[in-house]
């Protein structure tokens, strides 16, 4: 579905999320009741309500964050500064703030956690995950690269860098996100590039060239608090979309690329580009590769209906490469890039991640 324009996004649909919100809130307790009385009728543990409620405290986050920025863009003289250091800073603390906020309470409701870690060191929690936070530690741009799977993961590498490695990130995705007013708003003053994700490999024209620039753009300037966040499969993997991967690889004659991306089962082929365009331009940067499991059965809403609550826990395994070890070369890059998605899909494997074949 085509995005609308920025002015119509402002302007009718962002005060037609706060209305809504209110008037669910002014409506509570009917249909608070209704959702009860109708519990009987719908199999599992109070999932209507829960639903119901959790769409409620979506909204009325939506709302109050949309409210904050206003107030912001009123300070910085109307817009005039709103692009400055200052009010950057204060729109990266205001994010960090509704994340917490927002994961606080879905986690209570669908009785999710999040674990950390950044060793093999399963035995010690608390060791894998001050060995987690140590990968992030300041003093070098980031470009952090992670796999993309299970409904909000993109909402949870955010949060997990903000509060818990305080790391500043600059944001690659989706441009559908915009349809949710305080997300637009939010990431639109912040360092952020909303594409519509290319085929394969880099091309000389089209939209994956365009892609690249912007990405480039993106990535300059990173500096020692900063982490430019992409997810190089371009988009949560499904069996679909899987499959149409491998088989343009093979259309396009990498037939050994498309082998070996048959036999990664949970993960898919990575798309270079972005990637080689955030290392090309910040060239001082590490990466690091991060993983996760607990959310890679939850593809479509019949799945997440199914599962609630959750009573999932997310694990997060994180790898730092240091800038020395990554190739130069854009080929080589490639081939560096697939082999890590390689090993991650592997620890996926390991850790009862979900079967996207």
């Amino acid at each position: 579905m085509k995005l609308p324009p920025t002015w119509l996004r402002r302007v009718l649909i962002a005060p037609l999320v706060i209305v809504i919100a209110l008037l669910l809130v002014v409506t509570m307790p009917l249909w608070l009741i209704g959702a009860i009385g109708l519990t009987s009728l719908v199999p599992g543990r109070f999932r209507l309500p829960r639903v119901l409620w959790l769409i409620t405290v979506y909204l009325l986050w939506d709302s109050a964050l949309l409210i904050v920025m206003f107030g912001l863009w009123i300070a910085s003289g109307f817009g005039w500064r709103i692009d400055s250091p200052t009010f950057r800073r204060a729109h990266y603390r205001v994010g960090a703030r509704a994340l917490e906020i927002l994961f606080q309470i879905f986690g209570s409701v669908l009785r999710l956690t999040i674990a950390t870690s950044g060793s093999d060191d399963e035995e010690d929690p608390d060791a894998a995950t001050a060995a987690f936070d140590a990968l992030f530690a300041p003093g070098t741009p980031l470009v952090v690269a992670s796999r993309h799977a299970g409904p909000g993961d993109s909402f949870i590498i955010v949060h997990t860098l903000l509060n818990e490695v305080d790391r500043m990130p600059r944001i690659v995705l989706k441009y559908t996100m915009q349809w949710d007013p305080a997300v637009d708003v939010l990431l639109n003053r912040i360092p952020t590039r909303f594409i519509v994700p290319s085929s394969f490999g880099g091309k000389a024209r089209g939209g994956g060239q365009r892609v690249e620039d912007s990405l480039r753009d993106l990535a300059t300037g990173l500096g020692p608090e900063d982490a430019f966040v992409i997810f190089p499969e371009g988009g949560n993997v499904t069996s679909t979309r899987r499959r149409s991967r491998i088989d343009r690889l093979r259309a396009s004659g990498r037939t050994a690329l498309a082998e070996r991306a048959e036999a990664m089962l949970h993960v898919m082929p990575p798309q270079p580009g972005g990637m080689h365009a955030a290392l090309e331009a910040s060239a001082d940067a590490d990466v690091v590769f991060i993983a996760h499991t607990g959310l890679d059965r939850l593809v479509t809403m019949a799945d997440i209906w199914r599962e609630l609550p959750m009573d999932k826990s997310i694990t997060m395994r994180a790898w730092r490469v240091p800038r020395s070890e990554i190739p130069a070369d854009r080929d080589a890059q490639a081939e560096w890039l697939f082999g890590w998605f390689e090993r991650i899909d592997t620890w996926i494997a390991a850790h009862g991640g979900g079967d996207a074949a």
